[in-house]
């Protein structure tokens, strides 16, 4: 294969600010970029060179961006295979519509899996609420449902089991049910967690291939609080995790970037939770951390470029800044900034809502500790 080089033009599924932070990168290498998005005005809008507007499943704007593109890429798994398809025909899209399809499923993606002899939680293939009702008795009592498809940030999911009053097992099911619009979705069961992390692997269509050191998540309502690179997990565990991560690229022909998320028990078991394939949250302090970011390596990947050293300059972290932050007064980004090593990360939406990430600090530290204290001192400024 040959490589697409500076001065091609890459297109994007997607121009949020995974696709904007991808333009960045791929601008700063020489490319032209041009996105597909159901917002006109979406992050990346401002920093590409086109902006076709079309929702998710919308081949013919699909088609329409790729027709001027030399690859195409995506920055948001809930493309629709038709959309993919369409673009297919006009640019390689990497990654690849077979692998898309088994993780845009939660079901095929969790099966895959198990057949693959990866290590998953005990779970549960959910169809009907019956369905449902007895996987709530065989996990135990208390798990997390999500619908198979869509959904993220906590969205589309239910906790089961975790309050203080107690129900049936009917009456959780229920509503549980009624709360995911009667969609087929997975149950799993609640783990015991020492820890959340992440490996983001790279692999070029050529067959190179690169794993980035492994990251430690935070989470709070189900949305990702804060991360870290690297995650200072014991290095028994990080090999396995590398390996684990290393080996479903392979196995799943990847092309591209794919963060592969796991769950790492108090009684160390490495479980994989899902697989993301694009830039990742848990990545983000790639560009402080690493020699080499995310953004810039997904660049490389897809274009069949030598992929980008991930080797660690020094530790870094995250802190997501969600959209609450501005409702009621105007963040003090100046006091923020005041702190030594961080800096800010805004991604031009202009409608802030709970929930909605808006942008992110980052920080340099001696340590992974040293660099969330920083992250987290900055953000109590704001």
């Amino acid at each position: 294969m040959s490589a697409i080089l500076p001065g091609a033009t890459i297109g994007i599924l997607g121009g949020g600010q995974l696709g904007r932070m991808t333009a960045m990168a791929a601008r700063s290498l020489g490319y032209r970029i041009q996105v597909m998005d159901p917002d006109p005005s979406c992050p990346a809008r401002f920093v590409v060179d086109a902006c076709f507007e079309g929702s998710w499943d919308d081949a013919r704007a699909a088609a329409d961006l790729a027709r001027g593109c030399d690859v195409i890429t995506l920055e948001i798994e809930q493309i629709a295979v038709t959309s993919l398809q369409a673009a297919a025909k006009y640019a390689p899209v990497r990654p690849g519509v077979a692998m898309m399809e088994i993780i845009q499923d939660r079901i095929l993606q969790k099966n895959w899996l198990v057949d693959h002899d990866f290590p998953v939680g005990e779970f549960r293939n959910i169809h009907t609420e019956a369905d449902l009702q007895t996987a709530i008795v065989a996990l135990g009592g208390r798990c997390f449902v999500k619908s198979a498809r869509g959904g993220y940030d906590g969205r589309s999911q239910v906790k089961i089991g975790f309050d203080e009053t107690a129900s049936s097992a009917e009456t959780l099911a229920h509503d549980a049910w009624n709360l995911l619009g009667h969609r087929p979705a997975i149950a799993e069961k609640a783990l015991d967690l020492e820890k959340e992390i992440s490996v983001m692997v790279a692999r070029s269509p050529n067959g190179e291939l690169k794993s980035y050191p492994s990251a430690a998540n935070h989470h709070e309502h189900q949305i990702l609080a804060w991360s870290v690179i690297p995650s200072s997990v014991p290095i028994s565990l990080e090999e396995k995790a590398q390996e684990i991560a290393r080996r479903i690229a392979v196995e799943m022909s990847l092309e591209g970037l794919l963060a592969v998320e796991m769950f790492l028990t108090r009684n160390g078991e490495l479980f994989v939770n899902e697989l993301a394939p694009r830039p990742h949250n848990s990545y983000h302090a790639s560009e402080r951390a690493c020699t080499t970011s995310q953004f810039e390596q997904i660049v490389r990947a897809v274009c069949d470029l030598p992929l980008g050293d991930v080797s660690i300059v020094k530790p870094a972290a995250i802190a997501n800044l969600l959209g609450e932050l501005w409702l009621g007064h105007e963040p003090r980004f100046d006091l923020a900034l005041s702190v030594p090593g961080v800096r800010l990360h805004l991604y031009e939406k202009h409608m802030p809502r709970a929930g909605r990430k808006m942008g992110h600090l980052s920080a340099v530290g001696e340590s992974p500790e040293e660099a969330i204290e920083r992250v987290l001192q900055a953000k109590e400024l704001l």
